[in-house]
């Protein structure tokens, strides 16, 4: 289709880098994207059977211990609509790989997935088009995961007449099992001083990130850079990682980039963060972009020597960034605010929008 054309002829170097990141990182912190979703998770019991083992303790994906016995379900939920408009089989098979990371950071091991299909009117070509691309991007990253399609739905026709179809979103939904529960693994950061490193590779990439299309105001962009090989081999050292009790906490980054994801980070024990960002890399890229691939993880300095070691015949990308603090954000020694205030504004837009 024609907008796909245009989606794939995006420059970088087209977008002006703002000034001002901090004015950034507000703007994202304060959109309903990426705020905290707790105005619609509080009106739920999460105790009831007593068995939810994240309520009290953030993990990237939902782990409900099985019991009598010593493992656990692992489950998550995972699409980027922009993604999959951009790019149809890119974009879901990122949706995959997402689910497949969050299954990971979690401790679990990926095992299959379900889906809910929803598009536009099929009879529409450019619809089917972003239908079949979909399903392609979904079997190839099934495949590499080893996540066979145990069912699922789909729900054509979502549209109105004076807005047209909704954005392609081919919601995954995704079990993994862990057999283990001492491999629970959470996405908070533990105490000041543990050292944080990210896993994976650092493109210059911005392309339909929540940055791009919000702050900026642009929607023609590709899927952000994806490279299936990459993610896997990533997401296997993460594993070896939690199984050997070497790092202090795992999370993905997705939404929002590598600052929303410290920050989500430093929220639970309201810790702030110290970074360095990488002279190569632009710096909004570095921090808004929304590359696939990484994930952000804390290390005890005690354990910083092994997990080198870990990493080094691994053969997978990664920096080191920082280390976690008391309360303030520094990056690159310029003051992003404190924890503290942070968390009233991510804590309460949906309250503001949708009423207390």
């Amino acid at each position: 289709p024609a907008y796909y054309r245009l989606n794939q002829a995006f420059n970088i170097n087209n977008v002006k880098e703002p000034e001002n990141l901090v004015a950034v990182a507000e703007h994202l912190i304060g959109h309903p994207n990426i705020a905290s979703k707790r105005w619609v998770t509080d009106q739920y019991d999460s105790m009831i059977g007593t068995s939810t083992m994240t309520t009290n303790r953030p993990s990237d994906a939902a782990v409900v211990a099985v019991k009598e016995t010593d493992k656990a379900i692992v489950i998550t939920v995972d699409c980027n609509s922009r993604y999959v408009y951009a790019d149809p089989q890119k974009g879901t098979a990122i949706a995959v790989a997402e689910a497949a990371r969050n299954i990971t950071c979690a401790g679990g091991e990926p095992v299959a997935i379900t889906n809910c299909l929803n598009f536009g009117n099929p009879y529409k070509p450019e619809v089917y088009w972003q239908f079949v691309g979909a399903i392609k991007g979904m079997s190839e990253a099934c495949r590499k995961f080893e996540t066979p399609v145990t069912g699922g739905n789909v729900s054509f026709y979502n549209q109105s007449s004076d807005e047209g179809p909704v954005f392609p979103t081919p919601t995954i939904g995704m079990l993994g099992v862990m057999d283990d529960l001492s491999n629970f693994m959470t996405l908070d950061f533990k105490k000041p001083g543990d050292i944080i490193y990210l896993i994976g590779e650092s493109v210059n990439d911005i392309a339909s990130s929540q940055y791009l299309a919000s702050y900026h105001k642009i929607l023609t962009a590709p899927a952000p850079f994806f490279d299936l090989e990459s993610e896997y081999a990533m997401q296997q050292v993460v594993k070896q990682l939690i199984k050997h009790k070497v790092i202090q906490s795992a999370h993905d980054v997705s939404d929002g980039g590598l600052y929303i994801t410290l920050v989500e980070s430093a929220l639970p024990n309201d810790f702030g963060f110290e970074i360095e960002t990488d002279e190569s890399i632009r710096k909004d890229a570095f921090l808004f972009g929304e590359a696939q691939g990484r994930v952000v993880v804390s290390v005890s300095p005690d354990d910083n020597e092994r997990f080198i070691e870990m990493m080094a015949t691994s053969e997978v990308d990664f920096s080191l960034l920082g280390s976690v603090t008391n309360g303030f954000l520094n990056i690159d020694e310029e003051p992003f605010g404190h924890i503290t205030d942070i968390k009233m504004v991510y804590n309460n837009v949906l309250h503001e929008i949708l009423g207390a």
